[in-house]
């Protein structure tokens, strides 16, 4: 598998281009993407038909989805938790039918435990043996392949593992590097370890990476962007590291497919593991 996927969160912003948004995806294919994250709640669907559409038989690629959340058309936020067991089998249902198929390879569960963004409340507050015991059920009856989990905390990814978990999707970046024990904990239990937010900056709670002047010095050293520097950094610091890096431009995504083929040489690395990590897991409510 490729190291370099493709998101599909800014996808939606093309909602009213979708010939552009199609065009996107088949670019990302024909740049080596084998692997694409995408969930029912992004654009309440518009990512979903659009890799639908994309998608032929021949390409190979492994569609990553999520869960634990629901599109809220109309509400505050753009999306509601639906933590619930019963939720989550129904979120299930809602992507399998949105993308075509009758099995998902990879469904990461979102379980709001950690980093930046809404917490649960009242009866979205479910125990994660509830959830792992309905994970696995659709796992064994073949709607799902592999389980991961999303925004968990170390001592919840250590209860998970017996249940068999082939990744982790947790926010991470350059100077946020909270999570830097649970990633090891991942490479020697060959979990795949999945940052998002990889460049930092997604609420002003959260540190940017190209704000940094180390990253400047290094990305001016080698021609690159700032942003090039802070995913090859992710590609480098610890090889079970998978980046799914989105975008709704095609310059961008080309510059992203790019990062695999910068290398850092002693100097850079280590001015680059010198920059600060500061939390950025400031929940929203």
């Amino acid at each position: 598998m490729s190291r370099i996927g493709y998101g599909a969160a800014q996808l939606p912003r093309l909602h009213d281009r979708r010939g552009e948004a199609v065009a996107l995806v088949r670019r990302a294919i024909e740049l080596g993407v084998d692997h694409l994250d995408t969930a029912e709640f992004y654009g309440f669907g518009f990512a979903n038909h659009v890799i639908r559409e994309v998608l032929r038989p021949d390409d190979d690629v492994l569609v990553v989805t999520k869960i634990g959340a629901d599109p809220n058309p109309g509400g505050p936020l753009p999306l509601r938790t639906a933590q619930r067991p019963e939720q989550l089998r129904a979120s299930v249902e809602d992507n399998l039918r949105s993308l075509g198929v009758d099995r998902l390879p990879v469904v990461n569960l979102r379980r709001l435990d950690t980093g930046p963004g809404v917490r649960p409340h009242g009866d979205q507050v479910v125990d994660l043996d509830d959830q792992l015991a309905a994970m696995t059920e659709l796992r064994d009856e073949g709607k799902i392949g592999a389980i991961g989990l999303s925004s968990v905390t170390i001592d919840g990814l250590r209860r998970a593992l017996p249940a068999g978990i082939a990744c982790v999707q947790n926010a991470y970046s350059l100077v946020a590097r909270d999570d830097e024990e649970m990633l090891r904990l991942c490479a020697a239990e060959g979990v795949a370890w999945v940052p998002f937010f990889p460049l930092g900056g997604a609420f002003p709670s959260m540190p940017k990476v190209t704000d940094e002047p180390a990253v400047h010095a290094v990305a001016g050293s080698l021609g690159v962007t700032p942003s090039q520097v802070g995913l090859a950094w992710l590609l480098q610091h610890a090889p079970n590291v998978l980046l799914i890096p989105g975008t709704a431009d095609t310059a961008h995504l080309e510059a992203n497919m790019a990062v695999s083929d910068i290398v850092f040489d002693d100097a850079a690395r280590a001015t680059l593991d010198a920059v600060e990590s500061r939390s950025g897991n400031v929940p929203l409510g």
